[in-house]
């Protein structure tokens, strides 16, 4: 993982410096139980702050944005009152990168120190991923995600490179080492949030009024704006009227300069001025009635990007096509896989994210490149590459009352497996 470089960073368990080291961000501290380690990570690392702590009494008056615990939580006396303390180093947006060996390697460790291919150790807990979930859980943090890695550990001619980057993400229940990203846990806030809900609309003259109209209220403002996408029919000119008829809606309108709902959906960001951004498809499948769950997901700290489903509960019958419905459920189980974090739905119009978030997407827009016509793997993959916590929203998914869905299942799902491999040479196979 590569951390932003104006990033503040403490490392709980630091050792010898080694790791902080490496590290491109400017603001490090180091933290110890080990007096000998502190003085050999002062002497090798003269441009980084070191402590001595133990991680279960950690006492500092900063708030760090990560804290890296490095094979810590395998020798901590007390790893729920470590997660405890590390509240006080962190402020919410947080996060804790944590790696720790699989207990399905513990016969062969015991083995390599039997044969003395391996020095002795302190005692080690030897976590499962459920363990490690439980104590984050009731110390006041979840779990984002957890990557397996590392097939082989030791050099073997280069062909280690290979299994440990190829090979270990298809068999992850084998890998040696897990990878665990996590945030503090949601609490209910009484803040309240403005909100920019966008609208691309193409061909749906028949169902934009309407639709507007049944959007509820809810934050402290809200904002809508409709992008009009190169129709063949008068949604420009019914567009053009809503904003005489509904003033209470607050809308701004504009018409796309390119092609495809990922360019509509990147021109009306740019425009929007609201803390929380909405996409909300003009074609109302999901019902705008369903917004709030989304707003709540976010306010209520529950998640940082809320991500509609459409998948758990039964549809109306024309609602979605037999074929459509298995691709969905096969590249949900599939982007579950590469992001590490649930995704039941990537094809669900409705995406939510916080403005701030949104604006870094942008900023990292580079590592991915404007690969999408669609708009929801642009968000999806930069929501990742930021570690943000993904929250899927069951809804309940509507049929189509006008025109013809803009979606052609052949030629657009071709595209989609073409993303999943893009997805997994950016976000897997590194």
């Amino acid at each position: 993982m590569i951390l932003p470089a104006n990033a503040s960073v403490i490392e709980v368990g630091c050792g010898d410096g080694g790791l902080l080291a490496m590290l491109k961000s400017k603001d490090r501290v180091g933290v110890d139980i080990s007096g000998k380690q502190v003085a050999l990570a002062h002497q090798n690392n003269p441009d980084v702050e070191f402590v001595q702590q133990s991680g279960e009494e950690l006492q500092m008056d900063r708030k760090f944005d990560y804290i890296i615990l490095s094979e810590t939580v395998n020798f901590a006396v007390d790893v729920q009152a470590m997660f405890e303390q590390l509240h006080r180093v962190s402020h919410s947006s947080t996060r804790i990168l944590i790696n720790f060996h699989s207990a399905l390697w513990r016969p062969l460790f015991f083995l390599g120190t039997v044969f003395r291919v391996k020095a002795k150790q302190p005692q080690c807990n030897w976590l499962t991923v459920g363990d490690l979930r439980n104590m984050l859980n009731l110390a006041g943090w979840e779990v984002i995600k957890v990557q397996p890695r590392i097939l082989c550990p030791v050099y073997l001619v280069g062909l280690e490179a290979f299994f440990n980057k190829l090979i270990a993400p298809l068999l992850p229940w084998l890998c040696l080492t897990n990878f665990c990203i996590a945030r503090k846990t949601g609490k209910t806030s009484k803040d309240l949030h403005s909100v920019s809900i966008l609208v691309p609309a193409r061909n749906e003259a028949g169902n934009i009024e309407n639709g507007i109209r049944r959007i509820p209220k809810f934050g402290s403002h809200q904002e809508v704006i409709i992008v009009e996408g190169n129709s063949t029919d008068n949604t420009w000119e019914v567009i053009q009227k809503i904003g005489e008829k509904l003033p209470e809606k607050n809308i701004k309108i504009l018409k796309q300069s390119g092609i495809g709902k990922g360019n509509a959906v990147r021109e009306g960001f740019d425009v929007a001025t609201g803390d929380i951004l909405m996409i909300l498809d003009a074609d109302f499948t999901m019902p705008p009635e369903e917004l709030p769950k989304y707003y709540n997901v976010l306010a209520n700290g529950q998640g940082d990007f809320a991500n509609g489903v459409r998948l758990v509960y039964p549809m109306e019958d024309k609602a979605m096509r037999f074929l459509n419905l298995c691709a969905n459920k096969l590249f949900g189980i599939t982007f579950s896989w590469l992001l590490s974090q649930s995704i039941r739905d990537t094809l669900c119009g409705t995406k939510v994210l916080f403005r701030k978030d949104y604006l870094k997407i942008v900023e990292n827009r580079s590592y991915f490149g404007d690969f999408d016509p669609f708009g929801d793997f642009d968000l999806l993959f930069g929501a990742d590459k930021l570690n943000l916590k993904i929250t899927d929203v069951p809804i309940r998914y509507k049929d189509r009352t006008y025109g013809e869905t803009n979606i052609s299942r052949f030629r657009h799902g071709i595209l989609l497996f073409r993303m999943v491999f893009f997805a997994a040479r950016k976000l897997k196979f590194v």
